[in-house]
């Protein structure tokens, strides 16, 4: 029984790796027929701290354009800077469509003139509602001390009778 589960641990350590193995026999075909610096699935994803099912979809909304050898893909420069850049524009809030919307100009016309300027207006419409939200929080904050403040007074009134 435990030569059996020994033989099958290392039948799928060995399939395993051979299949990293032919990965990276792939990618180095790639590299060799004139491709740039290529990445894997799992090498953008690591370096990135993203899962790879992230990439995936990424790939699905039209963000990332992999270059495909079989089943395997392989992420370009490109693929890799825009990532960069929908990372970027999810930490400051915006939405996939506007990250797409903005990823996607730079390609098209007027090319990278119309990409910042849109850029820059989407960055000034979020800067407004956040600052909107800061002086609702402010708000609420002063609200917040001014009951904390009445209920302590009450306290005290209370604790002296």
């Amino acid at each position: 029984m435990y030569e059996a589960a020994r033989k099958h641990i290392e039948a799928e350590a060995k399939r395993e790796a051979e299949k990293r193995a032919k990965k990276l026999e792939q990618k180095r075909a790639w590299q060799r027929n004139g491709n740039d610096k290529v990445y894997t699935v799992g090498e953008l994803a690591s370096e990135h701290d993203v899962s790879t099912r992230s990439l995936r979809f990424y790939e699905e909304q039209g963000l990332l354009n992999p270059l495909r050898r079989g089943r395997t893909r392989f992420f370009t420069q490109k693929d890799r800077v825009r990532l960069k850049l929908v990372l970027r524009g999810k930490r400051l809030g915006f939405s996939l469509a506007e990250i797409k919307e903005i990823v996607l100009m730079y390609d098209a016309e007027p090319g990278e003139t119309g990409q910042l300027k849109l850029l820059i207006n989407t960055i000034a419409e979020k800067r407004d509602i956040l600052e909107q939200r800061q002086r609702d929080l402010d708000i609420t904050l002063r609200e917040m001390q001014d009951v904390e403040a009445k209920c302590l007074a009450q306290l005290r009134q209370l604790d002296q009778e």
